[in-house]
């Protein structure tokens, strides 16, 4: 198993991420933290193998954690969970070895789909042996890449398509396409066809809403 330490200032979504990955087959949690100060601790007393490290953190920035990780000799990865978009904080991720990096909110697929990428990488790169050839790296690093970026279906746009994934990653109650309409600015019917093909992709889940006359209004879930 693969041992993962959440960090999240926010019980309610540090829980959600704690759900999310004991859903992932082949991970555990080994605990939840909700400060810098005290992922540095738990990293030295248990073992882990990955943080899921949100970088606006009450005390200190997830930067700081990444730094102080190395600097202490810990070869921990590090899974970025954050709002932060800004190129420059993206750029130092990179060069304090984050090996994914993932921007809220998101959906269960979202973050099981890099988990994934994140245990065929382990386990191509375990042991101390050489690889074959120049194959071989590009292969290994390749599977840290979302599988998230194929081409959309004519007529379908990656921002309308990212506008509707983050309304629907804040519905806990579901969503309906007239609902996902309002909230995007977008016709329903078009709400409606980024729904399903979220649906059928297994980013959403479809479930009928029933009200107290007519027939059931179908609401869509996070995945």
């Amino acid at each position: 198993m693969i041992r993962v330490l959440v960090v999240e200032d926010d019980p309610v979504a540090a829980e959600a991420h704690r759900s999310y990955v004991e859903r992932v087959a082949g991970f555990s949690v080994a605990g939840v933290v909700h400060s810098g100060a005290d992922a540095l601790r738990f990293c030295e007393r248990t073992p882990v193998d990955v943080v899921l490290l949100d970088f606006y953190l009450p005390d200190t920035h997830g930067l700081k954690v990444c730094r102080a990780l190395r600097a202490g000799g810990s070869d921990v990865d590090v899974i970025a969970v954050t709002s932060a978009r800004d190129l420059a904080v993206i750029r130092s991720a990179v060069s304090v070895g984050v090996v994914q990096y993932l921007l809220k909110p998101f959906t269960f697929a979202s973050l099981r789909d890099k988990l994934v990428g994140y245990a065929r990488f382990r386990e191509q790169a375990v042991g101390t042996g050489e690889v074959s050839g120049q194959a071989d790296v590009d292969g290994m690093l390749a599977t840290l890449r979302s599988p998230g970026h194929r081409s959309l279906p004519k007529g379908m746009s990656r921002e309308t398509l990212q506008a509707v994934t983050e309304v629907l990653a804040g519905a806990a109650d579901g969503l309906s396409a007239a609902a996902a309409a309002d909230l995007t600015g977008v016709s329903r019917v078009t709400a409606r066809r980024y729904l399903e093909y979220l649906a059928e992709n297994g980013l959403a889940r479809r479930r009928p809403h029933y009200g107290q006359v007519g027939r059931p209004e179908v609401r869509f879930y996070p995945g």
